[in-house]
């Protein structure tokens, strides 16, 4: 039996879900707001986030939440990390690859977790020491144990393109090692995709809390193994993670790390 909070969430993400599916034959008539350079939101995001706060505090009025669009509200050990509309940018142009990532963090701790897939109705859902399932059914990582043959997703730092010389390299460097490399532009299904083995292993750099958050733990939950690029634990802190089963993070990581800048390692807290 699920978790209280897991359940909470996934009514709250069945919830935005249905909205996304009522607004994505009128796509072109939703008004979108640039907020930076290559970053985009729209009312949709912004409602199924509205949705989503008002169910989570309907029930728990004392709770803190953080939202993509709408930062934090109130102050608590218990801390809802959203992300109402993962993928965005697909969910505009009508590719039907975008999810909902809710997670719960008690006492600075993520502690449960649900990422749902509305286009295929697929609820990804953990909670720390219990397991990770889809759709009720436990779920775990893939059994791959070298490179050689792997698929690993990841995707392009758009926001950030100061940092596309060092992923280039990265890219490079674990492109020569494995089968071939996924970019489809929802990280929270990327990570949901490695805990239930559809994926071997992810990495991707300048994230979000909420678009990692509840991924981090299924895969953890999963049986796989979280890191920063840098092999140390402030991958939620930092934004640059590594996904993964065992036998594979660290191979990903020592392709990855002759690669990383000074700007990565100090936002790691490692000197060069």
């Amino acid at each position: 039996m699920a978790h209280p909070f897991v359940n909470i969430a996934s009514e709250a993400a069945r919830k935005a879900g249905g909205l996304m599916r009522k607004y994505r034959d009128r796509l072109d008539s939703i008004p979108v707001e640039r907020k930076a350079r290559h970053d985009y939101v729209s009312d949709v995001d912004r409602a199924c986030e509205q949705v989503i706060r008002e169910h989570i505090l309907r029930l728990h009025r004392d709770h803190a939440i953080l939202g993509e669009e709408g930062g934090q509200v109130g102050d608590s050990d218990h801390l809802w990390i959203i992300d109402p509309l993962d993928g965005t940018s697909n969910y505009l142009r009508g590719i039907p690859h975008y999810a909902v990532s809710i997670a719960l963090k008690i006492k600075g701790r993520i502690e449960h977790g649900v990422v749902y897939d509305p286009m295929r109705d697929e609820m990804f859902t953990a909670s720390r020491g219990e397991g990770a399932f889809l759709n009720d059914q436990r779920i775990r990582v893939s059994g791959r144990k070298d490179l050689s043959g792997a698929v690993l997703a990841t995707a392009f730092p758009f926001r950030t393109r100061r940092l596309m010389p060092a992923y280039q390299g990265m890219f490079d460097a674990l492109f020569d090692k494995i089968e071939d490399i996924r970019r489809a532009g929802t990280a929270s299904l990327d990570l949901a995709y490695v805990a239930c083995g559809r994926i071997d292993g992810y990495w991707e750099l300048n994230l979000g809390p909420w678009d990692i958050a509840a991924g981090a733990l299924l895969v953890q939950e999963a049986g796989g193994v979280v890191m920063d690029v840098a092999g140390g634990e402030r991958w939620l802190d930092s934004g640059h993670i590594i996904a993964a089963p065992f036998k594979l993070v660290t191979p990903i990581r020592h392709a990855i790390e002759p690669h990383l800048t000074d700007g990565i390692r100090a936002k790691l807290g490692r000197s060069t």
